[in-house]
């Protein structure tokens, strides 16, 4: 048994892994801060499983400095063991070309080296959080490194704590780029400009690269965009939790068993967005206090 943490800066994201295959994923907001009791208990809510009598394993990716404790913590305490810390500091099948490697995030890191075990390079990986980030991999396992731009979600949010006039809104695919609404307007260019953002960066940087890679999404709105998107090619909403197994896997031989792997298929592409059935994708709230 294997559990999988992803500790980001807006979402938590939990997995349960029976050796290779993930047998749940799990999402909590990372905004609350929850003791080590609060966590141990939790994760038994969410995974019962871990109470078998069975060897337990753990791995975190954490971007949240004063949270990574308590998580490392109740880990410990679930699986009767010190999970594994993943950073540029270990073995993680991937050669990091940052000028400072340790400056890259833990949850880039193992969306590299998922991508690297399940769809070879190059690669460009597209993650949809706090940030949208895109990193590039080459052949020889080398991490190039990436860009790093405002989060769809939070760049939203900004915008209307920024703009008087401006009220919240309901994130979705409109049915029209020109809105005939302030509401319409915004859903227009949030949506619509995310998903010109990543085609123009993901096309930039194959043409700096001299690449062409696969280009794979992840994150919480990723199957929404790439169904518009002209470069996404694949949508794995699990890919950091897989390098957090892959990256276990390399720093402890031979624990978990083999099982196949799949990524989340992607959504068609053009698929057109109703007015009865509208893609909802989150409330964007005016945080202005």
């Amino acid at each position: 048994m294997f559990l999988a943490i992803d500790v980001g800066n807006t979402e938590v994201t939990l997995g349960l892994f029976d050796g290779r295959r993930l047998v749940r994923s799990f999402r909590l907001s990372s905004e609350t801060r929850r003791t080590t009791d609060e966590l141990a208990l939790l994760f038994g809510q969410v995974f019962p499983e871990l109470d078998q009598p069975v060897e337990r394993h753990a791995a975190i990716a954490s971007v949240v400095p004063a949270g990574t404790a308590a998580y490392v913590e109740a880990a410990s305490r679930r699986c009767g063991r010190q999970p594994l810390v993943v950073s540029a500091g270990i073995p993680t099948g991937v050669e990091i070309e940052y000028r400072d490697p340790h400056s890259a995030g833990a949850d880039r890191i193992a969306n590299a080296a998922a991508a690297l075990r399940l769809y070879g390079a190059p690669i460009i990986i597209v993650d949809f959080g706090t940030a949208t980030t895109f990193d590039v991999i080459l052949k020889e396992r080398r991490y190039a490194g990436g860009v790093i731009a405002p989060g769809i979600i939070t760049g939203a949010e900004h915008l209307i704590r920024r703009a008087a006039r401006l009220s919240a809104f309901e994130l979705r695919a409109p049915e029209r780029v020109v809105g005939r609404s302030t509401e319409e307007s915004l859903q227009a260019g949030v949506f619509y400009g995310a998903v010109g953002q990543v085609d123009a960066i993901v096309r930039r940087i194959a043409a700096e690269e001299r690449i062409r890679p696969m280009v794979v999404a992840t994150g919480g709105l990723a199957s929404a965009i790439a169904a518009y998107s002209e470069t996404i090619e694949k949508v794995d909403p699990d890919l950091t939790l897989h390098g957090l197994r892959v990256i276990y896997e390399l720093n402890h031989p031979g624990v978990l068993e083999e099982t196949p792997l799949k990524a989340e298929p992607v959504a068609p592409k053009g698929a057109r967005v109703t007015a009865a059935q509208p893609r909802r994708l989150g409330k964007i709230k005016n945080s202005r206090r």
